[in-house]
């Protein structure tokens, strides 16, 4: 069970931004002690807050992980992914690191494919998928929108330095997921290389 601060960063991390009193609903707590929480975490650098004003009344306080706070959520293997990348740039080239993706793009997507079974229902798919992202740190979660349309969402990155460092990782995941999801149009809302806090992509049933 994680602990009271652990709790709110992880929240914080899926959830995003939030006021003082939505934490304090998730922690089944009153305000007063998911502020003096909120307190502590912002004493230690991981969270930190902005003012929001909204119509009449007391300014708002919404909070939101600091970049320190982001470093807990672990990139696995950052550094060495990166030599990696660049050793196997210097010694094959462009073309050869392509390759390279290509064929873990094609090898993940054949253990993906047998673990959804083939099943064409979109949402179990979603499912099994969101389920299969979040074990390999994702953080996955999916939702349908009111126009019928659902969003795939990933609140972490786990190969982020090694995305910043060869965008064919981003190119292959996308693809992966129309190949998984077809016939559905996927497209990709939001980036963690454009500075979003996150991953999405919306899903369009064909």
């Amino acid at each position: 069970m994680r602990s009271a601060p652990d709790d709110i960063l992880f929240w914080l991390k899926t959830a995003g931004p939030a006021q003082t009193l939505a934490v304090a609903t998730h922690l089944g707590v009153t305000r007063q002690a998911a502020r003096q929480q909120l307190e502590k975490l912002a004493a230690e650098g991981l969270v930190e807050h902005m003012t929001e004003r909204a119509g009449v009344g007391r300014p708002r306080q919404v909070w939101s992980l600091t970049g320190k706070a982001q470093a807990r959520f672990p990139d696995t293997h950052a550094q060495m992914t990166v030599e990696l990348i660049e050793a196997v740039r210097l010694e094959f080239g462009a073309e050869g690191l392509d390759r390279l993706i290509s064929r873990r793009e094609q090898a993940t997507a054949q253990a993906y494919g047998r673990a959804l079974g083939g099943d064409p229902g979109l949402e179990a798919r979603l499912d099994r998928l969101a389920a299969l992202r979040s074990a390999e740190g994702y953080m996955a979660e999916w939702r349908r929108d009111a126009d019928g349309s659902y969003l795939l969402i990933e609140n972490h990155c786990p190969i982020c330095a090694a995305a910043a460092a060869c965008q064919g990782f981003c190119r292959a995941e996308l693809s992966m997921f129309e190949m998984l999801l077809a016939p559905a149009r996927i497209s990709r809302t939001e980036h963690v290389l454009d500075a979003a806090r996150r991953c999405a992509y919306r899903i369009d049933p064909a």
